[in-house]
């Protein structure tokens, strides 16, 4: 039975949208390990037997490869960190399950080459270019959620008064990235233990007296 024409569409665009994920989700694992440079339209072609013609109609120049790496990537991100810890209150609440989120999605390694954005970050941080604006973007995004958070739980009463919000979001961030990058080198997972530990005596240190704090023991 021949289907109509739009059917027909209809399904090229099903099967497009497939092949574009499945090279994205692919894009992002590499660039994990080798960086957003080791990305080639050749290479993906090779590796997920689609014709490189097929990859040049979906992305074009590699710069656009890159870019739709990184919105791949933000996607994940914000799904696997952000979005559970949204799910707990403005404040104290919302940086502690923001840095449970982010260690998990760390550790279980959510991308084989551990945080994306911790690895393509520290290769494109002293060029320029659109590939570094939306690296620069995403950094600053993050960073905002978690300063907010701060700023959150300044108000209630659950941080002293006097604590600064970005110096706090600037301080648990090193932790998380400190932590990711000696699990790498040293293969040795006990530095998220020990980075969890920071967070909580930083959050403890800057609570303000009576302050709920949310964790157990």
């Amino acid at each position: 039975m021949e289907t109509r024409t739009g059917e027909r569409a209809d399904g090229r665009v099903l099967r497009g949208d497939h092949t574009r994920r499945a090279v994205l989700r692919r894009a992002v694992d590499l660039a994990s390990v080798e960086g957003l440079d080791g990305l080639s339209i050749g290479r993906l072609a090779k590796e997920l037997e689609i014709s490189k013609s097929g990859l040049f109609a979906h992305f074009g120049a590699k710069e656009e490869l890159q870019l739709a790496a990184i919105r791949a990537a933000r996607r994940i991100y914000a799904d696997v960190v952000v979005a559970p810890a949204l799910e707990a209150p403005p404040g104290l609440a919302r940086i502690w399950a923001l840095s449970e989120s982010w260690f998990g999605y760390s550790r279980s390694r959510v991308f084989p080459g551990g945080c994306f954005f911790a690895r393509v970050g520290h290769e494109f941080g002293a060029r320029t270019g659109r590939v570094h604006d939306a690296l620069a973007s995403a950094s600053r995004e993050w960073l905002e959620l978690i300063e907010r958070s701060a700023e959150d739980a300044r108000r209630s009463g659950e941080l002293a008064a006097g604590t600064d919000p970005a110096q706090l979001a600037f301080e648990v961030n090193a932790f998380f990235d400190a932590a990711g990058t000696a699990s790498l080198l040293h293969a040795d997972d006990a530095a998220y233990d020990r980075a969890r530990d920071a967070v909580r005596a930083r959050l403890r240190a800057a609570a303000a007296p009576g302050a709920v704090l949310p964790w157990t023991g």
